[in-house]
């Protein structure tokens, strides 16, 4: 985990800094907003500790600054204690909020407490953008289908025939819907783009191809995509 400190105290940065690092966190420093922000704009950090008053570029505005770009959790650091300028905080983008001065044990306490929260997110994020029928999945951020933690590689009509399919699980197609769905026209009859669609798909995705699992032939009807879809937590 990656955490960058910044404040104009170079003393308390320091201290910071050693003890941080003897929790086995790698720390950046920096001294003032500016140089908060170039830093934070490079990115790689998993957490942000922000002073609050500092020369030039504020706390404050350097937080807005870097929420302009990035979601990284941001402690502010101050030594005003009122309730308003805690909302002021939290209006600017910060997540938490330590006040000067402060006990390096809560200060830890706070950092692991807000990665454990940004590390949930970005799981709860990362399995929203999968739908997930039976075995196989699809990134629908990478467009990419997945089954036995084997990513592959498919086609931009292949992904939208695939993610239509696995939509609506058990629902039959024909070759007509789909070409109207996918394709967004009618081909005059010959629907036979469907049929090659639906092999190479086989191809990339079944176990074995000549005997399907996942995508089934309903004969004289049409397609559909066999399993229950699994909700995202």
């Amino acid at each position: 985990m990656k955490i960058l400190v910044v404040d104009d105290e170079q003393v308390l940065v320091k201290g910071m800094t050693f003890n941080l690092q003897n929790e086995g966190y790698e720390v950046d420093s920096a001294y003032d907003g500016d140089a908060a922000v170039e830093l934070a704009r490079k990115g790689g950090y998993d957490l942000i500790i922000l002073d609050w008053m500092m020369p030039g570029l504020s706390g404050s505005e350097a937080c807005m600054k870097i929420r302009e770009f990035s979601q990284v959790p941001i402690i502010m650091l101050t030594a005003r204690s009122e309730d308003a300028d805690k909302l002021m905080g939290f209006a600017c983008g910060a997540d938490d909020y330590v006040t000067k001065p402060f006990n390096i044990l809560e200060l830890k306490a706070r950092i692991r407490a807000l990665l454990r929260r940004s590390g949930a997110q970005a799981q709860r994020e990362q399995r929203r953008s999968l739908l997930t029928v039976g075995e196989v999945s699809l990134d629908t951020k990478q467009r990419v289908a997945i089954r036995d933690g084997r990513t592959i590689e498919l086609t931009a009509k292949e992904y939208d025939l695939l993610e239509l399919l696995m939509q609506h699980p058990r629902r039959v197609f024909s070759r007509e819907q789909l070409m109207d769905q996918v394709w967004g026209y009618t081909y005059a009859g010959d629907y036979r783009t469907v049929d090659v669609h639906i092999r190479r798909l086989r191809e990339k995705l079944e176990p074995a191809p000549a005997t399907p699992v996942y995508i089934i032939t309903k004969w004289g009807v049409g397609y559909y995509f066999k399993g229950e879809s699994q909700p995202a937590i």
